[in-house]
């Protein structure tokens, strides 16, 4: 393999949550009096950090979300996660092949480390990822597009950025990538393959994934 790391995002490529989360932050949204479509949540939000909601209901509407806004939205995504929340097909597959050939991998996710834990445990992924693995935009402060989080993985992982590919579903994660010097393959299982035209490879079943892999380079 001509990749000495695999760096996965987590919501929409190992876990299948964005259509849980997005629902969710959609009505409760327009609960609090901003009106938001499911399809406007995936378009806006999908990829971001929480701190992307806050930045941009300030910026169309002038006014702040509650305080406890994140504490509310996350009790009710975890509740759901638990009743709910399956492994992306494939992805264990995908895995384990990592794992037999000896490829490094990690996750690099906006969600917080809570999100990340309480998903994986849901779904058996904590088998596949120990703390050493996981990594949060709470740990560098800027959420995807900027490049930080996965500078910031590669760097505790000991690969250079160059030798490094992404997986990833959302336009802000393809942008993050791209920005951070790696090659990124966008994952369009939810999201149109137009929308993540900067990506270098585009899949829709995470079971082709391992032959992308290993493919050489062109």
């Amino acid at each position: 393999m001509r990749y000495e790391l695999v760096i996965f995002d987590n919501d929409g490529v190992l876990v299948d949550s964005e259509p849980i989360s997005n629902t969710l932050l959609a009505g409760y949204l327009t609960e609090l009096g901003h009106p938001t479509t499911y399809e406007d949540s995936l378009r806006d939000y999908m990829g971001a950090a929480m701190h992307r909601v806050h930045d941009l209901v300030r910026e169309r509407t002038g006014k702040p979300l509650p305080a406890d806004f994140d504490d509310v939205f996350h009790g009710r995504v975890f509740a759901a996660f638990e009743r709910e929340l399956k492994a992306v097909p494939g992805v264990v597959d995908v895995l384990g092949k990592l794992t037999a050939d000896g490829v490094p991998y990690c996750v690099a996710s906006s969600g917080s480390h809570e999100r990340i834990r309480v998903g994986h445990r849901t779904t058996g992924l904590d088998a596949w990822f120990g703390e050493g693995r996981i990594f949060s935009s709470q740990d560098v402060g800027r959420g995807k597009p900027a490049p930080d989080l996965f500078l910031y993985a590669a760097e505790q992982m000991g690969v250079a950025p160059e030798k490094c590919v992404v997986v990833e579903d959302s336009p802000l994660g393809v942008r993050a990538a791209v920005a951070a010097g790696m090659d990124v393959y966008g994952f369009t299982a939810m999201t149109p393959a137009e929308r993540l035209s900067g990506a270098d490879e585009l899949f829709g079943d995470m079971r082709e994934l391992t032959g992308l892999l290993e493919r050489p380079a062109s």
